[in-house]
This record gives structure tokens, C-alpha cells and sequence, in this order.
């Protein structure tokens, strides 16, 4: 707790007890690889390319870091950046960037989520120093994972109805449409970089898509799996407005082991 705010760890979210999350040791990894982009880095260009590319902002977390970027990725979900420079203060560790996750919501959303979106946002703020294109561009195709998730999770989006439509796009920060069995839920992920997820109630079909003008400033991979974490905050909101009724049990697998533990849910359980 910093301030009024709370912060956690990957650790904290994975809930996973002494053992230690996975997670927390990749987003370590990221922070030995990333770091040194940062040590000369000019200050215009970062503020470029954190207002300008990220559209997120610098925003203290109180640890008495350089500079911390916070994006908010989902309402209530904030990955915080924060940069760390030692000098020779600790020896062989010139500084290190830490990790932190803040929001009311954030504590649903499983670790492994949360650090593969911070890894992306990394990689994007990589090549926007480096000005480098995406080695991967083909946002018309989908890979095999890709169409696996729209297959295994198509179903729950059955239970969507009418009055859904304000609260989800609340929810996800989006525009949700619905024009007779059809659904449009599209989102801003970046500045100019939209993903559309698109579901045909008639026909039982869930589909995909990107568009906006500063696509390309991030790979297909990339934006498929911010697309796939969209997805499953979709099924979030479906799992926990629709208690009442026998859900598929890939919605419970949405969920962070924290917040299944709160809940008293299986974690999981379809597995």
C-alpha cells in the first residue's frame, strides 16, 4: 500500500505462496533484458513515445523510483513500469525495473496475463527507441492459437444480453454494439490501434479483428494476444454477471488463483 493506493506484485496475484509465482521470475528476466534501454535515454523521447504511442502516462508510485509508466489496460487494471538507477551504489546492478499491478480489478486477471501484456508494452517501447518495424505483420491471418481461443470460448458469450451492452462496455472501456443476433465489442488497445471482437449469436461464431492507423507499429503476434486478453476479460464480466446460472467452466479459468481463493471458487476447475 503506497498512498490510498494498493499495489501488488505478480507474486501477490498468483497467490501461489512461498513456492513463487513463474511469473514473477520471467518479469525479472524482462527487467535484466530491458533496462539498459533506458540508461541514456533521452527524456523527449520517452515522453514521446509513452503520450504519444502508449497513450499512458508517468504517474510516481512512491518508491522513490526515476520515473514509473502506468498504462491502464482494462478500467480498474494498471500495469506500473518503474525505473531504478543505482549507479554503483549496489555493485553490479547498475538500477533494475520493477513491476507493479494496481486497481480493483486487476486482482482477477491472472498473472500470467498481466505480465505477458507488460512484456509486449516493453517490446513496443523497444522498437519505438530503436525505430525498428514488427517482424510480423499479418493482421488478416490468424494463428492456430488464435482459433483455438475463438473456439473454446465462443460459448459463454451466449449468455450476453440487451442490458449488457452499457455494462460491458464500461467494463472493458470499449464500444459495444448489437444489431439483432450480431455483437461488435471494439476497443482501443493503443492510440489509432483498434481490436474488434465480433459474435454471430445465429450462427454460435466468434470472430476477430485489427485495425487503425498505427497498427503496424505493433506486430500481428502482439496484437493477438492483447486480443486474446480481451476476450478473456469479456468472459470475466460474463462469469460474474451470470452467478446464477450453470456457466461453461472455461469462465472460471479467467480468473487469478487470488481471486478464485476469495471467491471460493475451484481454481481452474476445467482443467
Amino acid at each position: 500500500m503506497v498512498g490510498e493506493r494498493k499495489f501488488y506484485t505478480v507474486n501477490q496475484i498468483d497467490a501461489t505462496g512461498g513456492i513463487g509465482s513463474p511469473h514473477q521470475k520471467e518479469l525479472e528476466d524482462i527487467s535484466v533484458a530491458k533496462f539498459s534501454l533506458f540508461k541514456d535515454l533521452e527524456e523527449t523521447t520517452l515522453n514521446k513515445i509513452v503520450y504519444e504511442d502508449l497513450g499512458a502516462k508517468f504517474d510516481g508510485v512512491g518508491l522513490n523510483e526515476d520515473w514509473t509508466i502506468t498504462i491502464e489496460f482494462f478500467p480498474e487494471a494498471n500495469i506500473h513500469i518503474s525505473y531504478f538507477y543505482y549507479g554503483d551504489e549496489f555493485g553490479d546492478v547498475e538500477g533494475e525495473l520493477k513491476f507493479l499491478f494496481s486497481g480493483e480489478r486487476i486482482r482477477m486477471i491472472p498473472g500470467e496475463d498481466s505480465a505477458t501484456y507488460t512484456d509486449i508494452i516493453l517490446d513496443f517501447i523497444e522498437r519505438r527507441i530503436k525505430n525498428e518495424e514488427p517482424s510480423e505483420k499479418e493482421y488478416d491471418k490468424k494463428t492456430e492459437l488464435m482459433k483455438k481461443v475463438l473456439e473454446q470460448r465462443k460459448e459463454p458469450f451466449n449468455f450476453l444480453e440487451e442490458k449488457d451492452v452499457n455494462e460491458l462496455g464500461k467494463f472493458i472501456s470499449s464500444e459495444v454494439s448489437k444489431m439483432g443476433s450480431n455483437w461488435s465489442i471494439k476497443k482501443k488497445v493503443f492510440p489509432e490501434i483498434f481490436i474488434e471482437i465480433i459474435f454471430d449469436k445465429g450462427k454460435n461464431m466468434l470472430d476477430i479483428s485489427y485495425s487503425g492507423k498505427n497498427l503496424t507499429k505493433i506486430g500481428s503476434y502482439h496484437i493477438e494476444l492483447i486480443g486474446v486478453f480481451t476476450i478473456n476479460h469479456v468472459l470475466r464480466y460474463i462469469t460474474i454477471k451470470n452467478q446464477d446460472k450453470k456457466l461453461p467452466d472455461i469462465c472460471y479459468k479467467m480468473f487469478s488463483r487470488l481471486f478464485t481463493k476469495e471467491k471460493g471458487w475451484d481454481h481452474r476447475k476445467a482443467s
